[in-house]
């Protein structure tokens, strides 16, 4: 089966796995990791198949392939027990459970960086859903070319993070979202750094990336990555794997430590961080030199990971990350924080993004782009604004996506900025014609501006684009109140996450009363 079908393919392995799934006693948290842990192995099987051949035309009886030889092409050895295609041979009678966790073992064994990164438990399925599994996943080496696998591993991921609800959000951000981000940072070579990495997204597309452009991602990029939660270290470590890649990924709180020694250290920073978080302990963060502008007053960690963003680049560095709309106009000590942000010559790119992106956020969201290395250019002074909210595909009636020519062309609107040559391989030459015949930079109403720092300040030092653009759905004074509207309503929705929180802690509370 051709990639040309894989979103067929896509379509019915998930739902293929969901009845499983609703047929079984799980939880999509506890059906999430098996499941991965198999596709993981017959991504495995696939590419070290798909090498084997020529690893073995080279081997002699004298000196046989070797587990470095495999290593040597970025694929995982993958023993005889650990492939899917004998798993799903053995006989009826056999403890299939067992099998699987003894699978997992020897891949483990085989690949020292996976130790204790791949689901176990699989005695603990039902029998008959393991079965199950092992038929539906078992064909797929054969079945798929490329990196089919990466794109199925990713599909699953965004399927439990949208069954999980909030929590899912929490380790993944969407394709789409993640290429533009990409597209627009252009990590050719160095470190990346990702403090809130989730499940790893951002460090495989910087790989395919840089793979696109036809070079090697291990020998080009160095990762490094920090989580939060400890279960989901192991999904980005996973991710990291499937995709030949490795990395330094840290269990830690970005807030409280700093295991990379961050400060000034990357080349690279990319970053979807929780959006309006409060209660963050500050007067621990005294002194801390990756907040470099100060504290912000308002119970709010934006600007904190704003400043760790920022404060995380090497003289030359380039940081995108993911924001709250509100952070762009927000005031008072954050409006001071963004007004220095705004002198250090840093902020380069704005773009706004419609709503209904992402799984769990259905507000708009922001874009943000730092580049260290236009301090002293003819850019210094200015900051391109891309109002992004009328471009979209509608994917359903609650989730909309960016089509590769839509990501292509909002990327080539900034590389006119910067002076770059567009990419045409996406298919974005249509829009580039309607928009820059000349293929020059112009400003365009409702699309782009590049504003200078007096014109920010005359803004109030705002950062919200559809200030300076302008839209042709939304007038200057109706934008104003749409930013009110986003504002009061991201307040509505963290009082209720508080609200839900302290109905489980009552509830916690209640159930260990009655427990005694």
């Amino acid at each position: 089966m051709k990639t040309t079908d894989l979103a067929k393919v896509r379509a019915t392995l998930w739902a293929a796995a969901d009845e499983l799934r609703a047929n079984s006693k799980l939880t999509p948290v506890q059906y999430r990791d098996p499941v991965l842990g198999l596709v993981f192995l017959a991504y495995a099987e696939n590419r070290f198949e798909a090498v084997r051949g020529a690893v073995e035309a080279k081997a002699t009886k004298r000196n046989p392939a070797t587990i470095a030889d495999y290593k040597a092409k970025s694929v995982l050895y993958v023993p005889d027990e650990s492939r899917l295609s004998h798993l799903v041979d053995l006989p009826e009678g056999d403890d299939i459970g067992k099998a699987v966790d003894e699978a997992i073992k020897a891949i483990e064994a085989a690949n020292p960086e996976l130790k204790d990164i791949l689901p176990r438990g699989y005695q603990k399925l039902e029998r008959s859903t393991l079965i199950e599994l092992l038929r539906l996943f078992a064909p797929l080496p054969t079945q798929l070319d490329g990196d089919a696998f990466g794109f199925i591993y990713e599909d699953f991921l965004s399927n439990f993070a949208a069954q999980e609800g909030k929590g899912g959000g929490e380790y993944f951000t969407p394709y789409s979202i993640v290429r533009l981000i990409v597209e627009i940072l252009e990590p050719f070579h160095g470190r990346v750094f990702d403090p809130a990495c989730g499940s790893g997204g951002m460090f495989v597309q910087c790989a395919k990336f840089v793979e696109r452009h036809h070079e090697s991602s291990t020998r080009a990029l160095s990762i490094y990555g920090v989580e939060r939660t400890e279960d989901t270290v192991p999904l980005a470590k996973m991710n990291l794997a499937l995709h030949g890649l490795s990395g330094d990924i840290r269990q830690a709180n970005s807030y409280y430590e700093d295991p990379h020694g961050a400060v000034g250290a990357f080349d690279y920073v990319m970053a979807n961080p929780p959006f309006n978080v409060d209660k963050v302990k500050k007067e621990q963060l005294a002194g801390d030199k990756r907040f470099p502008f100060g504290m912000p007053r308002a119970d709010n960690a934006n600007y904190l990971w704003i400043q760790e963003f920022y404060s995380a680049l090497k003289p030359a560095g380039r940081a995108g990350f993911v924001m709250a709309n509100s952070a762009g106009d927000a005031g008072h000590s954050e409006k001071e924080i963004r007004k220095q942000l705004v002198g250090s010559g840093a902020v380069d790119v704005m773009v706004a993004i419609s709503s209904n992106f992402f799984y769990t956020v259905t507000l708009p969201v922001t874009l943000w782009f730092f580049d260290k290395a236009k301090t002293g250019t003819a850019r210094e002074d200015t900051v391109l604004f891309l109002d992004a909210r009328h471009i979209y595909s509608q994917i359903d009636r609650a989730h909309r996506d960016f089509k590769p020519e839509q990501i292509e062309f909002l990327a080539n609107v900034v590389r006119l900025y910067r002076g770059e040559d567009v990419e045409k391989v996406a298919g974005s030459e249509t829009l580039i014609e309607q928009h820059f015949p000349d293929r020059t930079y112009t400003d365009v109403p409702g699309l782009c501006k590049v504003a200078t720092r007096a014109e920010i300040e005359a803004q109030g030092w705002s950062l919200n684009p559809g200030r300076y653009t302008g839209s042709a759905a939304v007038d200057e004074s109706d934008d104003d109140f749409v930013v009110k509207l986003e504002e009061l309503y991201e307040e509505f929705t963290r009082l209720s996450d508080d609200a839900e929180m302290l109905r489980a802690k009552v509830d916690a509370a209640v159930q260990g009363i009655l427990d005694v």
